[in-house]
Protein backbone atom coordinates (compact mmCIF):
# COMPACT_ATOMS: atom_id res chain seq x y z
CA UNK A 1 0.00 0.00 0.00
CA UNK A 2 3.12 2.35 0.75
CA UNK A 3 3.53 1.82 -2.72
CA UNK A 4 0.72 2.45 -3.94
CA UNK A 5 0.25 5.62 -2.50
CA UNK A 6 4.00 7.22 -3.21
CA UNK A 7 3.89 6.30 -6.98
CA UNK A 8 0.38 7.91 -6.83
CA UNK A 9 1.62 11.26 -5.04
CA UNK A 10 5.06 11.58 -6.89
CA UNK A 11 3.10 11.35 -10.35
CA UNK A 12 0.94 13.74 -8.62
CA UNK A 13 3.57 16.42 -7.91
CA UNK A 14 5.52 16.04 -10.68
CA UNK A 15 3.47 17.07 -13.59
CA UNK A 16 1.22 19.40 -11.04
CA UNK A 17 4.57 21.40 -10.46
CA UNK A 18 6.90 21.07 -12.85
CA UNK A 19 4.10 21.58 -16.22
CA UNK A 20 4.74 25.38 -16.15
CA UNK A 21 8.42 25.12 -16.50
CA UNK A 22 7.83 22.54 -19.18
CA UNK A 23 5.37 24.89 -20.79
CA UNK A 24 8.50 27.80 -20.89
CA UNK A 25 10.52 25.03 -22.31
CA UNK A 26 7.98 23.91 -24.92
CA UNK A 27 7.36 27.65 -25.91
CA UNK A 28 11.21 28.08 -26.35
CA UNK A 29 11.53 25.27 -28.63
CA UNK A 30 8.29 26.54 -30.41
CA UNK A 31 6.45 23.21 -29.97
CA UNK A 32 3.34 25.02 -31.01
CA UNK A 33 -0.36 23.32 -31.99
CA UNK A 34 -0.78 23.55 -35.69
CA UNK A 35 -4.38 24.34 -36.55
CA UNK A 36 -5.69 23.85 -40.43
CA UNK A 37 -6.12 26.80 -42.02
CA UNK A 38 -9.79 28.23 -42.47
CA UNK A 39 -10.12 27.28 -46.05
CA UNK A 40 -10.52 23.71 -45.34
CA UNK A 41 -13.03 21.85 -42.86
CA UNK A 42 -11.59 22.26 -39.62
CA UNK A 43 -13.70 24.17 -36.66
CA UNK A 44 -12.78 27.61 -37.12
CA UNK A 45 -13.66 27.73 -33.02
CA UNK A 46 -10.34 26.03 -32.69
CA UNK A 47 -8.06 28.67 -34.62
CA UNK A 48 -7.51 30.61 -31.45
CA UNK A 49 -5.56 27.62 -29.76
CA UNK A 50 -3.21 27.85 -32.57
CA UNK A 51 0.74 28.20 -30.89
CA UNK A 52 -0.27 26.71 -27.83
CA UNK A 53 2.14 24.80 -26.44
CA UNK A 54 1.61 21.16 -27.34
CA UNK A 55 3.06 17.22 -26.80
CA UNK A 56 2.05 18.34 -23.18
CA UNK A 57 1.80 14.04 -23.30
CA UNK A 58 5.47 13.67 -22.52
CA UNK A 59 5.39 14.89 -18.87
CA UNK A 60 2.89 13.35 -17.67
CA UNK A 61 4.55 10.30 -19.47
CA UNK A 62 7.61 10.88 -17.44
CA UNK A 63 5.73 11.53 -14.23
CA UNK A 64 3.97 7.69 -14.44
CA UNK A 65 7.43 6.79 -14.93
CA UNK A 66 9.20 8.61 -11.61
CA UNK A 67 6.16 7.64 -9.69
CA UNK A 68 6.15 4.24 -10.58
CA UNK A 69 9.93 3.71 -9.79
CA UNK A 70 10.23 5.77 -6.78
CA UNK A 71 6.89 4.09 -5.25
CA UNK A 72 8.21 0.61 -6.36
CA UNK A 73 11.83 1.12 -4.67
CA UNK A 74 9.82 2.62 -1.84
CA UNK A 75 7.97 -0.52 -0.94
CA UNK A 76 10.70 -2.75 -1.23
CA UNK A 77 9.49 -4.60 -4.21
CA UNK A 78 11.12 -4.32 -7.59
CA UNK A 79 9.21 -3.57 -10.83
CA UNK A 80 7.82 -6.67 -12.08
CA UNK A 81 7.81 -7.79 -15.74
CA UNK A 82 3.98 -6.15 -15.73
CA UNK A 83 4.43 -3.32 -14.68
CA UNK A 84 7.13 -3.01 -17.15
CA UNK A 85 5.04 -3.83 -19.96
CA UNK A 86 2.61 -0.80 -18.99
CA UNK A 87 5.50 0.82 -19.47
CA UNK A 88 6.72 -0.18 -22.77
CA UNK A 89 3.36 0.21 -24.34
CA UNK A 90 2.87 3.96 -22.53
CA UNK A 91 6.54 5.03 -24.35
CA UNK A 92 6.08 3.09 -27.23
CA UNK A 93 2.63 4.44 -28.13
CA UNK A 94 3.97 7.78 -26.89
CA UNK A 95 7.17 8.06 -29.34
CA UNK A 96 5.07 7.06 -32.34
CA UNK A 97 2.52 10.03 -30.98
CA UNK A 98 5.69 11.76 -30.86
CA UNK A 99 6.98 11.35 -33.84
CA UNK A 100 3.66 12.15 -35.20
CA UNK A 101 3.60 15.75 -33.44
CA UNK A 102 6.84 16.49 -34.01
CA UNK A 103 6.30 16.49 -37.78
CA UNK A 104 3.65 18.37 -37.59
CA UNK A 105 5.19 21.28 -35.72
CA UNK A 106 8.21 21.36 -37.99
CA UNK A 107 6.22 21.06 -41.04
CA UNK A 108 3.51 23.48 -39.79
CA UNK A 109 0.97 21.41 -41.15
CA UNK A 110 -1.73 19.36 -39.45
CA UNK A 111 -1.25 15.83 -41.35
CA UNK A 112 2.28 14.01 -39.56
CA UNK A 113 2.52 10.81 -39.83
CA UNK A 114 0.64 8.66 -43.00
CA UNK A 115 -1.95 6.41 -41.81
CA UNK A 116 0.01 3.47 -42.34
CA UNK A 117 3.25 4.19 -41.50
CA UNK A 118 1.35 5.10 -37.37
CA UNK A 119 0.06 1.51 -37.85
CA UNK A 120 3.06 0.36 -39.08
CA UNK A 121 4.40 2.16 -35.73
CA UNK A 122 1.51 1.00 -33.51
CA UNK A 123 2.39 -2.61 -34.31
CA UNK A 124 5.83 -2.67 -34.16
CA UNK A 125 5.00 -1.46 -30.76
CA UNK A 126 2.66 -4.36 -29.77
CA UNK A 127 4.49 -6.90 -31.43
CA UNK A 128 7.24 -7.51 -28.35
CA UNK A 129 5.11 -6.62 -25.89
CA UNK A 130 3.13 -9.42 -26.56
CA UNK A 131 6.02 -11.80 -27.03
CA UNK A 132 7.04 -11.26 -23.70
CA UNK A 133 3.54 -10.93 -22.02
CA UNK A 134 3.84 -15.07 -23.19
CA UNK A 135 7.00 -15.32 -21.57
CA UNK A 136 8.85 -14.94 -18.06
CA UNK A 137 6.07 -16.87 -15.70
CA UNK A 138 7.22 -16.68 -12.25
CA UNK A 139 7.23 -19.78 -9.49
CA UNK A 140 3.00 -20.51 -10.10
CA UNK A 141 3.87 -20.80 -13.93
CA UNK A 142 1.89 -17.59 -14.52
CA UNK A 143 2.62 -15.68 -17.57
CA UNK A 144 2.08 -11.77 -17.74
CA UNK A 145 -0.68 -12.37 -20.35
CA UNK A 146 -2.44 -15.62 -21.52
CA UNK A 147 -3.03 -17.17 -24.82
CA UNK A 148 -6.70 -16.39 -24.76
CA UNK A 149 -9.46 -13.58 -25.76
CA UNK A 150 -10.80 -12.65 -22.35
CA UNK A 151 -14.13 -11.03 -20.70
CA UNK A 152 -13.93 -10.94 -17.37
CA UNK A 153 -11.21 -13.80 -17.21
CA UNK A 154 -9.79 -15.96 -19.43
CA UNK A 155 -12.51 -17.49 -21.59
CA UNK A 156 -11.31 -21.54 -21.88
CA UNK A 157 -12.78 -22.33 -25.08
CA UNK A 158 -11.11 -19.23 -26.92
CA UNK A 159 -7.60 -20.27 -26.99
CA UNK A 160 -5.58 -19.01 -29.92
CA UNK A 161 -2.92 -22.18 -28.70
CA UNK A 162 -5.81 -24.93 -29.77
CA UNK A 163 -4.66 -24.43 -33.13
CA UNK A 164 -1.52 -25.34 -32.65
CA UNK A 165 1.64 -23.31 -31.73
CA UNK A 166 2.76 -21.78 -34.40
CA UNK A 167 -0.70 -20.83 -35.57
CA UNK A 168 -2.27 -19.79 -32.05
CA UNK A 169 1.39 -17.09 -31.94
CA UNK A 170 0.67 -15.49 -34.99
CA UNK A 171 -3.33 -15.07 -33.69
CA UNK A 172 -2.06 -14.18 -30.78
CA UNK A 173 0.20 -11.48 -31.98
CA UNK A 174 -2.33 -10.41 -34.68
CA UNK A 175 -5.00 -10.28 -31.78
CA UNK A 176 -2.42 -8.21 -29.84
CA UNK A 177 -1.57 -5.55 -32.84
CA UNK A 178 -5.41 -5.22 -33.24
CA UNK A 179 -6.40 -3.79 -29.57
CA UNK A 180 -3.20 -1.83 -29.76
CA UNK A 181 -3.74 0.00 -32.96
CA UNK A 182 -7.72 0.24 -32.28
CA UNK A 183 -7.19 1.83 -28.94
CA UNK A 184 -4.27 4.13 -29.47
CA UNK A 185 -6.10 5.66 -32.60
CA UNK A 186 -9.71 5.52 -30.32
CA UNK A 187 -7.88 7.42 -27.65
CA UNK A 188 -6.01 9.70 -30.08
CA UNK A 189 -9.42 11.23 -32.04
CA UNK A 190 -11.22 11.24 -28.86
CA UNK A 191 -8.54 14.30 -28.00
CA UNK A 192 -9.90 17.11 -29.90
CA UNK A 193 -11.09 19.56 -26.85
CA UNK A 194 -9.59 20.62 -23.84
CA UNK A 195 -8.85 18.00 -20.90
CA UNK A 196 -11.24 15.53 -22.73
CA UNK A 197 -8.84 12.64 -23.55
CA UNK A 198 -7.50 13.43 -19.64
CA UNK A 199 -10.37 13.27 -17.80
CA UNK A 200 -11.62 10.25 -19.73
CA UNK A 201 -8.13 8.58 -19.28
CA UNK A 202 -8.37 9.20 -15.28
CA UNK A 203 -11.65 7.69 -15.05
CA UNK A 204 -10.93 4.77 -16.88
CA UNK A 205 -7.04 3.99 -15.75
CA UNK A 206 -9.24 4.39 -12.10
CA UNK A 207 -11.67 1.85 -12.96
CA UNK A 208 -8.36 -0.27 -14.21
CA UNK A 209 -6.43 0.23 -11.08
CA UNK A 210 -9.92 -0.89 -9.16
CA UNK A 211 -9.95 -3.99 -10.83
CA UNK A 212 -6.28 -4.88 -10.56
CA UNK A 213 -6.66 -4.07 -6.84
CA UNK A 214 -9.74 -6.57 -6.42
CA UNK A 215 -7.52 -9.25 -8.59
CA UNK A 216 -4.91 -9.11 -6.20
CA UNK A 217 -6.89 -9.04 -3.25
CA UNK A 218 -8.66 -12.64 -4.47
CA UNK A 219 -5.34 -13.93 -6.49
CA UNK A 220 -5.01 -17.73 -6.88
CA UNK A 221 -2.12 -19.11 -4.79
CA UNK A 222 -0.66 -22.50 -5.78
CA UNK A 223 -3.54 -24.76 -4.93
CA UNK A 224 -5.86 -22.66 -6.65
CA UNK A 225 -4.36 -23.01 -10.06
CA UNK A 226 -5.46 -25.80 -11.00
CA UNK A 227 -8.73 -24.79 -10.95
CA UNK A 228 -8.79 -21.30 -12.06
CA UNK A 229 -11.31 -21.24 -14.66
CA UNK A 230 -14.37 -22.34 -12.33
CA UNK A 231 -13.07 -20.64 -8.99
CA UNK A 232 -13.38 -16.91 -7.95
CA UNK A 233 -9.52 -16.48 -7.44
CA UNK A 234 -7.42 -14.40 -10.70
CA UNK A 235 -4.05 -16.15 -12.06
CA UNK A 236 -3.11 -12.38 -12.67
CA UNK A 237 0.56 -12.45 -12.72
CA UNK A 238 1.83 -9.32 -11.03
CA UNK A 239 -2.13 -7.80 -9.73
CA UNK A 240 -0.46 -5.01 -7.30
CA UNK A 241 2.15 -3.88 -9.75
CA UNK A 242 -0.58 -3.16 -12.35
CA UNK A 243 -2.10 -1.46 -9.89
CA UNK A 244 0.47 0.48 -8.60
CA UNK A 245 1.80 1.73 -12.17
CA UNK A 246 -2.03 2.73 -12.78
CA UNK A 247 -2.09 4.67 -9.74
CA UNK A 248 0.94 6.19 -11.29
CA UNK A 249 -0.49 7.12 -14.60
CA UNK A 250 -3.94 8.65 -13.08
CA UNK A 251 -2.38 10.58 -10.31
CA UNK A 252 0.24 11.90 -13.58
CA UNK A 253 -2.97 12.62 -15.46
CA UNK A 254 -4.86 14.42 -12.44
CA UNK A 255 -1.56 16.41 -12.14
CA UNK A 256 -1.77 17.23 -15.63
CA UNK A 257 -5.32 18.20 -15.47
CA UNK A 258 -4.68 21.32 -13.67
CA UNK A 259 -3.01 22.87 -16.86
CA UNK A 260 -4.44 21.22 -19.56
CA UNK A 261 -8.42 21.79 -18.60
CA UNK A 262 -10.53 24.51 -20.51
CA UNK A 263 -8.98 27.11 -21.07
CA UNK A 264 -5.77 24.60 -21.66
CA UNK A 265 -2.47 25.75 -21.13
CA UNK A 266 -0.60 23.02 -22.70
CA UNK A 267 -2.42 20.54 -24.90
CA UNK A 268 -1.29 16.30 -24.59
CA UNK A 269 -0.78 16.08 -28.82
CA UNK A 270 -0.49 12.53 -29.90
CA UNK A 271 2.12 11.32 -27.81
CA UNK A 272 -0.49 11.29 -24.83
CA UNK A 273 -3.48 10.76 -26.35
CA UNK A 274 -1.00 7.41 -27.44
CA UNK A 275 0.26 6.71 -24.36
CA UNK A 276 -3.34 6.82 -22.72
CA UNK A 277 -3.93 4.00 -25.43
CA UNK A 278 -1.17 1.94 -24.71
CA UNK A 279 -2.08 1.96 -20.88
CA UNK A 280 -5.80 0.67 -21.73
CA UNK A 281 -4.03 -2.13 -24.03
CA UNK A 282 -1.75 -3.16 -21.53
CA UNK A 283 -3.94 -3.10 -18.75
CA UNK A 284 -6.66 -4.84 -20.14
CA UNK A 285 -4.53 -7.67 -21.29
CA UNK A 286 -2.83 -7.90 -18.15
CA UNK A 287 -5.48 -8.01 -15.96
CA UNK A 288 -7.19 -10.28 -18.88
CA UNK A 289 -10.35 -8.23 -19.47
CA UNK A 290 -9.28 -6.93 -22.84
CA UNK A 291 -13.45 -7.36 -23.80
CA UNK A 292 -14.37 -5.93 -20.81
CA UNK A 293 -12.15 -2.76 -21.74
CA UNK A 294 -14.99 -2.33 -24.22
CA UNK A 295 -16.83 -1.00 -21.05
CA UNK A 296 -14.20 0.57 -19.03
CA UNK A 297 -12.87 2.84 -21.75
CA UNK A 298 -16.33 2.81 -23.53
CA UNK A 299 -15.66 6.54 -23.89
CA UNK A 300 -13.13 6.58 -26.35
CA UNK A 301 -15.33 4.53 -28.67
CA UNK A 302 -17.47 7.36 -28.88
CA UNK A 303 -15.24 9.39 -31.17
CA UNK A 304 -14.08 6.43 -33.43
CA UNK A 305 -17.27 5.30 -33.88
CA UNK A 306 -18.59 8.15 -35.46
CA UNK A 307 -15.68 8.82 -37.84
CA UNK A 308 -16.93 5.28 -38.98
CA UNK A 309 -20.14 6.23 -39.29
CA UNK A 310 -19.79 9.33 -41.00
CA UNK A 311 -17.90 7.76 -43.83
CA UNK A 312 -20.69 4.71 -44.17
CA UNK A 313 -23.05 7.15 -43.91
CA UNK A 314 -21.51 9.74 -46.73
CA UNK A 315 -20.84 6.36 -49.44
CA UNK A 316 -24.48 5.18 -48.58
CA UNK A 317 -26.28 8.42 -48.93
CA UNK A 318 -23.92 9.90 -52.16
CA UNK A 319 -22.39 12.51 -49.85
CA UNK A 320 -24.98 13.36 -46.66
CA UNK A 321 -23.22 14.01 -43.43
CA UNK A 322 -24.76 12.14 -40.64
CA UNK A 323 -22.77 14.40 -38.18
CA UNK A 324 -21.93 18.29 -38.91
CA UNK A 325 -18.73 17.26 -38.46
CA UNK A 326 -16.68 14.28 -36.82
CA UNK A 327 -15.70 12.74 -34.48
CA UNK A 328 -18.53 13.61 -32.56
CA UNK A 329 -17.82 15.93 -30.14
CA UNK A 330 -16.92 18.86 -33.19
CA UNK A 331 -20.62 17.64 -34.20
CA UNK A 332 -21.73 19.01 -31.00
CA UNK A 333 -19.57 22.01 -31.18
CA UNK A 334 -20.78 22.75 -34.50
CA UNK A 335 -24.30 22.48 -32.80
CA UNK A 336 -23.58 25.44 -30.70
CA UNK A 337 -22.15 23.18 -27.20
CA UNK A 338 -19.69 25.19 -25.60
CA UNK A 339 -16.78 23.37 -25.36
CA UNK A 340 -16.88 22.93 -21.75
CA UNK A 341 -19.99 21.59 -21.35
CA UNK A 342 -19.19 18.91 -24.17
CA UNK A 343 -15.75 18.24 -21.91
CA UNK A 344 -17.58 17.85 -18.95
CA UNK A 345 -20.84 15.27 -20.12
CA UNK A 346 -18.05 13.46 -21.60
CA UNK A 347 -16.68 13.10 -18.33
CA UNK A 348 -20.01 12.20 -16.50
CA UNK A 349 -20.55 9.88 -19.43
CA UNK A 350 -16.63 8.15 -19.31
CA UNK A 351 -17.11 7.80 -15.42
CA UNK A 352 -21.17 6.01 -16.24
CA UNK A 353 -19.10 3.74 -17.96
CA UNK A 354 -16.09 2.98 -15.88
CA UNK A 355 -17.98 2.75 -12.94
CA UNK A 356 -19.88 0.28 -14.85
CA UNK A 357 -17.38 -1.78 -16.28
CA UNK A 358 -16.11 -2.38 -12.30
CA UNK A 359 -19.73 -3.36 -11.37
CA UNK A 360 -19.88 -6.31 -14.16
CA UNK A 361 -16.20 -7.50 -13.26
CA UNK A 362 -17.37 -7.68 -9.54
CA UNK A 363 -21.03 -9.19 -10.52
CA UNK A 364 -19.09 -11.81 -12.66
CA UNK A 365 -16.80 -12.28 -9.35
CA UNK A 366 -19.97 -12.52 -7.36
CA UNK A 367 -21.19 -15.20 -9.66
CA UNK A 368 -17.91 -17.14 -9.96
CA UNK A 369 -18.67 -18.21 -5.92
Amino acid sequence: MRSLLAAATISLAFTLFLTPLFIRLFEKLGWGQVIRTPDDASNPNHHAKRGTPTMGGVIFILGAVIGYLVGTLTGGAPPTISGLLVIWMMVGLGVVGFIDDYMKVRQQRSLGLSGWRKVIGQIAVAVPFGIVALNFPNTYNQTPGSPYISFFRDIPMLSFMALGAIVGWILYLVWVSFLSVAWSNATNLTDGLDGLATGAGIFTISAYSLVTFWQFQQRCHSSDLVDTYVSACYPTRDPMDLTIIAASFVGALVGFMWWNAPKAKIFMGDVGSMAIGGVIVAMSVLSRTEILAVVIAGVFIIGPGSVILQRYYFKATGGKRLFLMSPFHHHLEMRGWPEITIVVRMWIIAGMLAVAGVGLFYVAWLAAL
